[in-house]
């Protein structure tokens, strides 16, 4: 698995690690029941402490998109083909979506800018599943 990250950014290695692995998974990249690498693979891989790629799974393990266990390891537990979101997702995700809409608004994006963006990150994950 190949993920790229940017140590230079603002954002925390763990959230990009999670970040990257969702965007994959969206994009069809990484299906329902494929393995993702053990957490001290992917921290040699990337020469990160494998402690940093463990609060990643963690992160995705609490979200419901992977599953771990001793024998298995860290397996993707849904994609999008999964069927439907579990109950109480879409207004937990509402809720981080409307700060990231209020971030966008608040630095000078407007509306159809931002519904614009939207539809094409949208748009891209299609085409990328779809290919």
């Amino acid at each position: 698995m190949l993920l790229t990250l940017d140590l230079d950014s603002e954002a925390p290695i763990y959230l990009q690690i999670r970040d990257r692995i969702v965007e994959a998974i969206a994009e069809g990249d990484l299906a329902e029941g494929d393995a993702l690498p053990s957490t001290r693979q992917l921290g040699a891989d990337l020469g990160i402490n494998f402690h940093t790629v463990n609060k990643a799974y963690d992160l995705l393990r609490a979200q419901g998109l992977i599953r771990i266990n001793r024998k298995s390891g860290a397996v993707i537990r849904r994609d999008a083909r999964s069927g439907p979101a579990e109950s109480g997702f879409a207004d937990e995700w509402q809720e981080r979506l409307r700060t990231l809409l209020a971030e966008a608004v608040a630095l000078g994006l407007d509306a159809d800018e931002v519904t614009a963006r939207c539809g094409s990150v949208l748009e891209s994950f299609r085409a990328k599943a779809s290919s």
